[in-house]
């Protein structure tokens, strides 16, 4: 962390603080004071010498205790009027306009200047006489520019201009590409082409790719097409409120029991506004039962303040001219998620829930007037079918947010090794380098140790901040409730553990903390270890300079329904590394493309290859898997792998992504080789290590007679099998006795 970044934070807060407390607007003035108090902390752990600075955090804090008390006691501002309100959609209309116009779209200039004179011009009856001349000033100004356009537009150098270009030769097709880091003309998988192809390689997609983006951008009935670089152009200005033409998200039960009605953010604001500073602290969920998701906007927030890398408000528009999200009046936002393989657009209204109290029935930012968590949260569940969501993890979250690449790590697990000392020196070193975000959940627990400890059942965390002191090992985590914490060694309120050292340290006052719960609390790592299930990372993709990218389908109708005795029509790939003496670190991740809300289990397998003789053995290992829609694996070097599904009902749609550091080529494998496959009738668990399934692939065989021996692990071990011969050229199998 900057020190000296973090203490002009808590400046900037403090001064925001006091100026909104000054005039009276207590809400705004204690969400800057909370923030102004938590720089201070952070700049306290980052090593700052400023003096006294406890005291200045207790001393905002206290300020915030009795505001809140003023806050209950005064009466909210008045909201705007619908003239006022038509005012700044007639204002957005003419800044859009001016955007076109500096474009050198006439057209489009032309029509936004027109819309907004006749929103003036409908509003200018209002009785209100400083109200009437902006409106009119504004009419005037937006009719003068659109006339000066019209008279542009029909000047007879036109034709001069005109007759130019058409001594040039044919106009260019303007050509709009996908955008996002998987989109750039150098990341395309070019081996997916014949060599012989005249096509410029990494510049198209294949047909079949296509076809698979195609077929997967409807989801639970709604198109959600790739993010183009046309898309940057989206229309946001309107003479009327925008309405999603989907119309408004299903709620779920907790939510339809205390249902009201559903409002614009200017029907309970009344200075609604995008961000006023990206913050984790900030974010509180309610009915939803997305913790994950909340738990992964509260990382990425807390990612980009730590480091000043727009991580999460750069997917928000419409945008400012610095690439900064702004409030629309018009009601129209677009929010750019990274889904079924390729990011997409995503359009959205500002319709909130809220129930019969007037509260918000979503998640939203401790300043009400902000709106940045309750849109982005809107639009991903938008693409989850409505509210009415049934969770998730912070590895599909934090995918779909940010792109970055997930690794899930289970503590109590069978199948999985866990180092505690190694996998913390891993987070700590990792963690401060900005290369991970990270959040870690809760397995399944009672009620009664919940209660006991401060914990919630299956519930998600998001991880803030890693410390290490004199051997001993903690973490920040918070809550996406904002409420209730952890309760065990080093909260708030144990006496036994914490020294004075220890609180200097982690710039940690226990009085402090218990004025107010936050859900924001200190843990041993040893406690996370014991008490929490597993943890979910999410990796820097910018960590790898090479990446491949392929979309593809498995046809369910090809091979067995379950895989257990053949894996031959099974997805298969090879991946060739140029790697470094000693091996190099290689991520694929295996992306299933979802179009509605039910879950299918898929995994990704990899084989390493051993050179015997004439011919090359793979044996299959499988890796971690989950009811999640990526599955992720990292190894050294690998030739071949494939896909393994339990059970294959349904034609599965993919992306197949290889990052690396070295040059790789990815490319399915062909079958113009030999390959003798022996599949054994097994009943064992799919997803441990088995040899029941063998291949051998020969390339360059000379023709002659040659002798297959299956044979088992073990002596005097018998078992039914099949054996396959598949081959380009004619052959001919008999059984030898």
């Amino acid at each position: 962390m900057d020190c000296t970044a973090l203490e002009l934070d808590a400046i900037k807060f403090a001064k925001s603080a006091v100026l909104h407390d000054q005039k009276g607007k207590y809400n705004e003035a204690v969400f800057y004071y909370k923030e102004a108090a938590q720089a201070l902390i952070y700049a306290g752990m980052a090593g700052s010498k400023l003096e006294n600075i406890q005291d200045k955090v207790n001393e905002y804090l206290d300020r915030v205790q009795t505001l809140l008390s003023a806050v209950q006691a005064q009466s909210s501002d008045p909201l705007k009027s619908k003239h006022q309100l038509d005012l700044e959609r007639a204002y957005f209309l003419v800044t859009q306009a001016f955007e076109e116009d500096e474009k050198e779209n006439a057209d489009e200039a032309i029509e936004l200047y027109t819309q907004a004179v006749e929103l003036c011009i409908q509003t200018s009856e209002t009785s209100d006489q400083a109200l009437q001349g902006k409106l009119k000033q504004l009419a005037r100004q937006a009719l003068d520019r659109a006339e000066g356009l019209k008279d542009s537009l029909s000047k007879p150098a036109n034709q001069d201009k005109a007759a130019f270009s058409a001594s040039k030769g044919p106009a260019q097709v303007t050509q709009f590409f996908p955008l996002g880091p998987d989109f750039s003309l150098q990341d395309k998988a070019q081996p997916v082409r014949a060599v012989q192809s005249s096509e410029p390689q990494g510049q198209r997609y294949t047909a079949e790719e296509i076809e698979v983006l195609r077929k997967t951008s409807k989801i639970n009935g709604i198109e959600y097409v790739p993010f183009m670089s046309v898309d940057l152009r989206e229309r946001f200005a309107f003479p009327v409120p925008f309405s999603d033409k989907c119309g408004k998200l299903a709620l779920s039960p907790k939510q339809k029991a205390v249902f009201s009605r559903w409002v614009r953010p200017d029907d309970i604001c009344n200075n609604p506004t995008m961000i006023y500073t990206v913050s984790s602290f900030s974010i509180k969920q309610t009915v939803v039962s997305d913790c994950s998701f909340i738990a992964s906007l509260a990382i990425s927030a807390a990612y980009e303040r730590r480091y000043n890398k727009k991580l999460i408000t750069s997917i928000i528009y419409p945008q400012n001219r610095k690439g900064e999200p702004e409030y629309n009046p018009c009601g129209k936002y677009m929010v750019k998620l990274h889904i079924n393989g390729v990011p997409r657009k995503v359009i959205i209204d500002d319709f909130l829930p809220v129930d019969r109290n007037g509260e918000l029935l979503c998640s939203y930012s401790s300043n009400r007037n902000e709106l940045w968590v309750s849109l982005i949260e809107k639009a991903y569940m938008k693409v989850m079918g409505g509210y009415d969501f049934p969770g998730s993890n912070s590895n599909i979250d934090l995918h779909a947010l940010t792109g970055w690449i997930p690794e899930r790590i289970a503590m109590h697990s069978d199948n999985q090794s866990f180092n505690k000392d190694d996998t913390f020196r891993m987070l700590y070193q990792r963690f401060h380098r900005g290369d991970v975000l990270i959040t870690t959940a809760t397995g399944v627990m009672t009620e009664e140790e919940g209660e006991k400890w401060g914990l919630v059942p299956t519930h998600a965390y998001a991880v803030l901040d890693i410390r290490e002191y004199k051997g001993k090992c903690f973490l920040l985590l918070k809550n996406p409730w904002s409420h209730l914490r952890w309760k065990g060694r080093y909260s708030e309120r144990d006496e036994k553990n914490w020294t004075p050292d220890l609180l200097k340290y982690l710039n940690f006052d226990p009085k402090t903390a218990q004025k107010f719960d936050n859900g924001v609390f200190w843990i041993i790592w040893e406690d996370l270890c014991q008490y929490y299930d597993v943890i979910y990372l999410s990796w820097n993709p910018a960590l790898f300079k090479e990446s491949s990218c392929i979309h593809s389908s498995w046809d369910g109708k090809q091979g067995p329904v379950k895989d257990v005795y053949s894996l031959a029509n099974n997805p298969q790939f090879k991946l060739e590394v140029q790697c470094p003496q000693g091996g190099a670190a290689v991520w694929v991740l295996l992306t299933r493309h979802i179009t509605d809300k039910v879950l299918q289990q898929i995994t990704v397998q990899y084989a390493i290859k051993k050179h015997c003789y004439l011919y090359e053995i793979a044996s299959n290992v499988s890796c971690h898997t989950g009811n999640s829609g990526n599955v992720s694996s990292h190894f050294f070097t690998v030739n071949d792998f494939f896909f393994s599904c339990p059970q294959t009902e349904h034609t599965i749609n993919y992306t197949l992504r290889v990052r690396h550091n070295q040059f790789k080529v990815l490319c399915r494998i062909d079958s113009k080789r030999l390959i003798v496959i022996l599949p054994y009738i097994t009943e064992f668990d799919l997803f441990i290590l088995r040899c029941g399934f063998c291949y051998m692939e020969v390339e360059n065989l000379p023709a002659g007679i040659y002798n297959v021996v299956p044979s088992t692990f073990l002596p005097k071990q018998e078992g039914p099998f099949f054996l396959d011969f598949s081959s380009a050229t004619p052959l001919r199998v008999s059984q030898l006795q």
